[in-house]
Parts: C-alpha cells; structure tokens; sequence
C-alpha cells in the first residue's frame, strides 16, 4: 500500500487500488499526469505539477488534519488542495471533473522510486510548458483538460 506524507511528517496519507486518471465521462489509460496550468505551478511553486490520480474509496488521510483551500482552477472547475497547515506541502487534490478520485502529488510519496516509476502518460496545459522544458517521450499532449 503506497504512503506518503507532508514535509513535517504531520500529515499522511495512503491509498490502495490502480493508478487511474479519470476526466469527465472518459478514462485515460495512464499511470501519470504532468500539468503544466499555472494552477498546478503555483501549487508547488515549480514548473509543472507530477501527479497521480487514485479511487477516491481507497485513499485516506491516516494522521493529521489537512486544511483545505477551494478555488477555480484553469478549467473553469472548481478544485480543492489539501495541504498541510504547519508546513504547507500540498498533499492532494479533488474537484468535479475527476469525480470522487483525489489526485497525488507524486513527490509526497515516501517510496524512493515513486518518481522514478511515474512516467507520464499524457501532459495537460502542454502549451503553457515553460520554454526550457521538454516534452515527455510518447506522452500525449494535451490543451487543457481532456
């Protein structure tokens, strides 16, 4: 079962069943999503967000009490972070156009590969991407939400 956490150690979560990537009324094969909106930079305070998205009925939250922070994102929908109120990390997100999902920020997970092994399927916002990074090898590339 994958863990992971916030930078403190005070928030955890975890989650059981396959990797999805759910968007409105399809389902993308894939076992990851780079997004570049300036939502997700701004979420991690990098270049683009490296995410996951799982069944929303095998994650929980195992300790802490993530604050949580509801907003309109790029696609016109809102979504909602779910971070850690001491340090900040943001751990998760959901909102309307992933159903009951929650979507992982890959880099919380304790799991050393976790990144490694997250190659991305598909690339969201791709035309928003900063000039100096490159297109992911064979992941689909997308205009925004599919």
């Amino acid at each position: 079962m994958p863990v992971g956490g916030c930078f403190c150690g005070k928030t955890r979560i975890e989650y059981t069943g396959e990797i999805q990537a759910k968007a409105s009324a399809s389902t993308i094969a894939i076992s990851c999503v780079l997004c570049h909106c300036t939502d997700c930079r701004k979420t991690t305070g990098s270049t683009y967000s490296t995410n996951i998205v799982v069944p929303g009925d095998g994650f929980k939250v195992t300790s802490g009490t993530p604050k949580t922070l509801s907003t309109k994102a790029d696609s016109g929908k809102t979504i909602t972070s779910h971070f850690c109120g001491d340090c900040g990390s943001t751990l998760f997100r959901e909102g309307e156009t992933f159903g009951d999902a929650r979507i992982i920020k890959v880099g919380i997970l304790d799991d050393v590969n976790a990144l490694n092994d997250a190659k991305p399927g598909v690339e969201l916002y791709a035309p928003e991407r900063v000039s100096w990074v490159k297109e992911v090898e064979g992941a689909e590339q997308k205009q925004g939400m599919p």
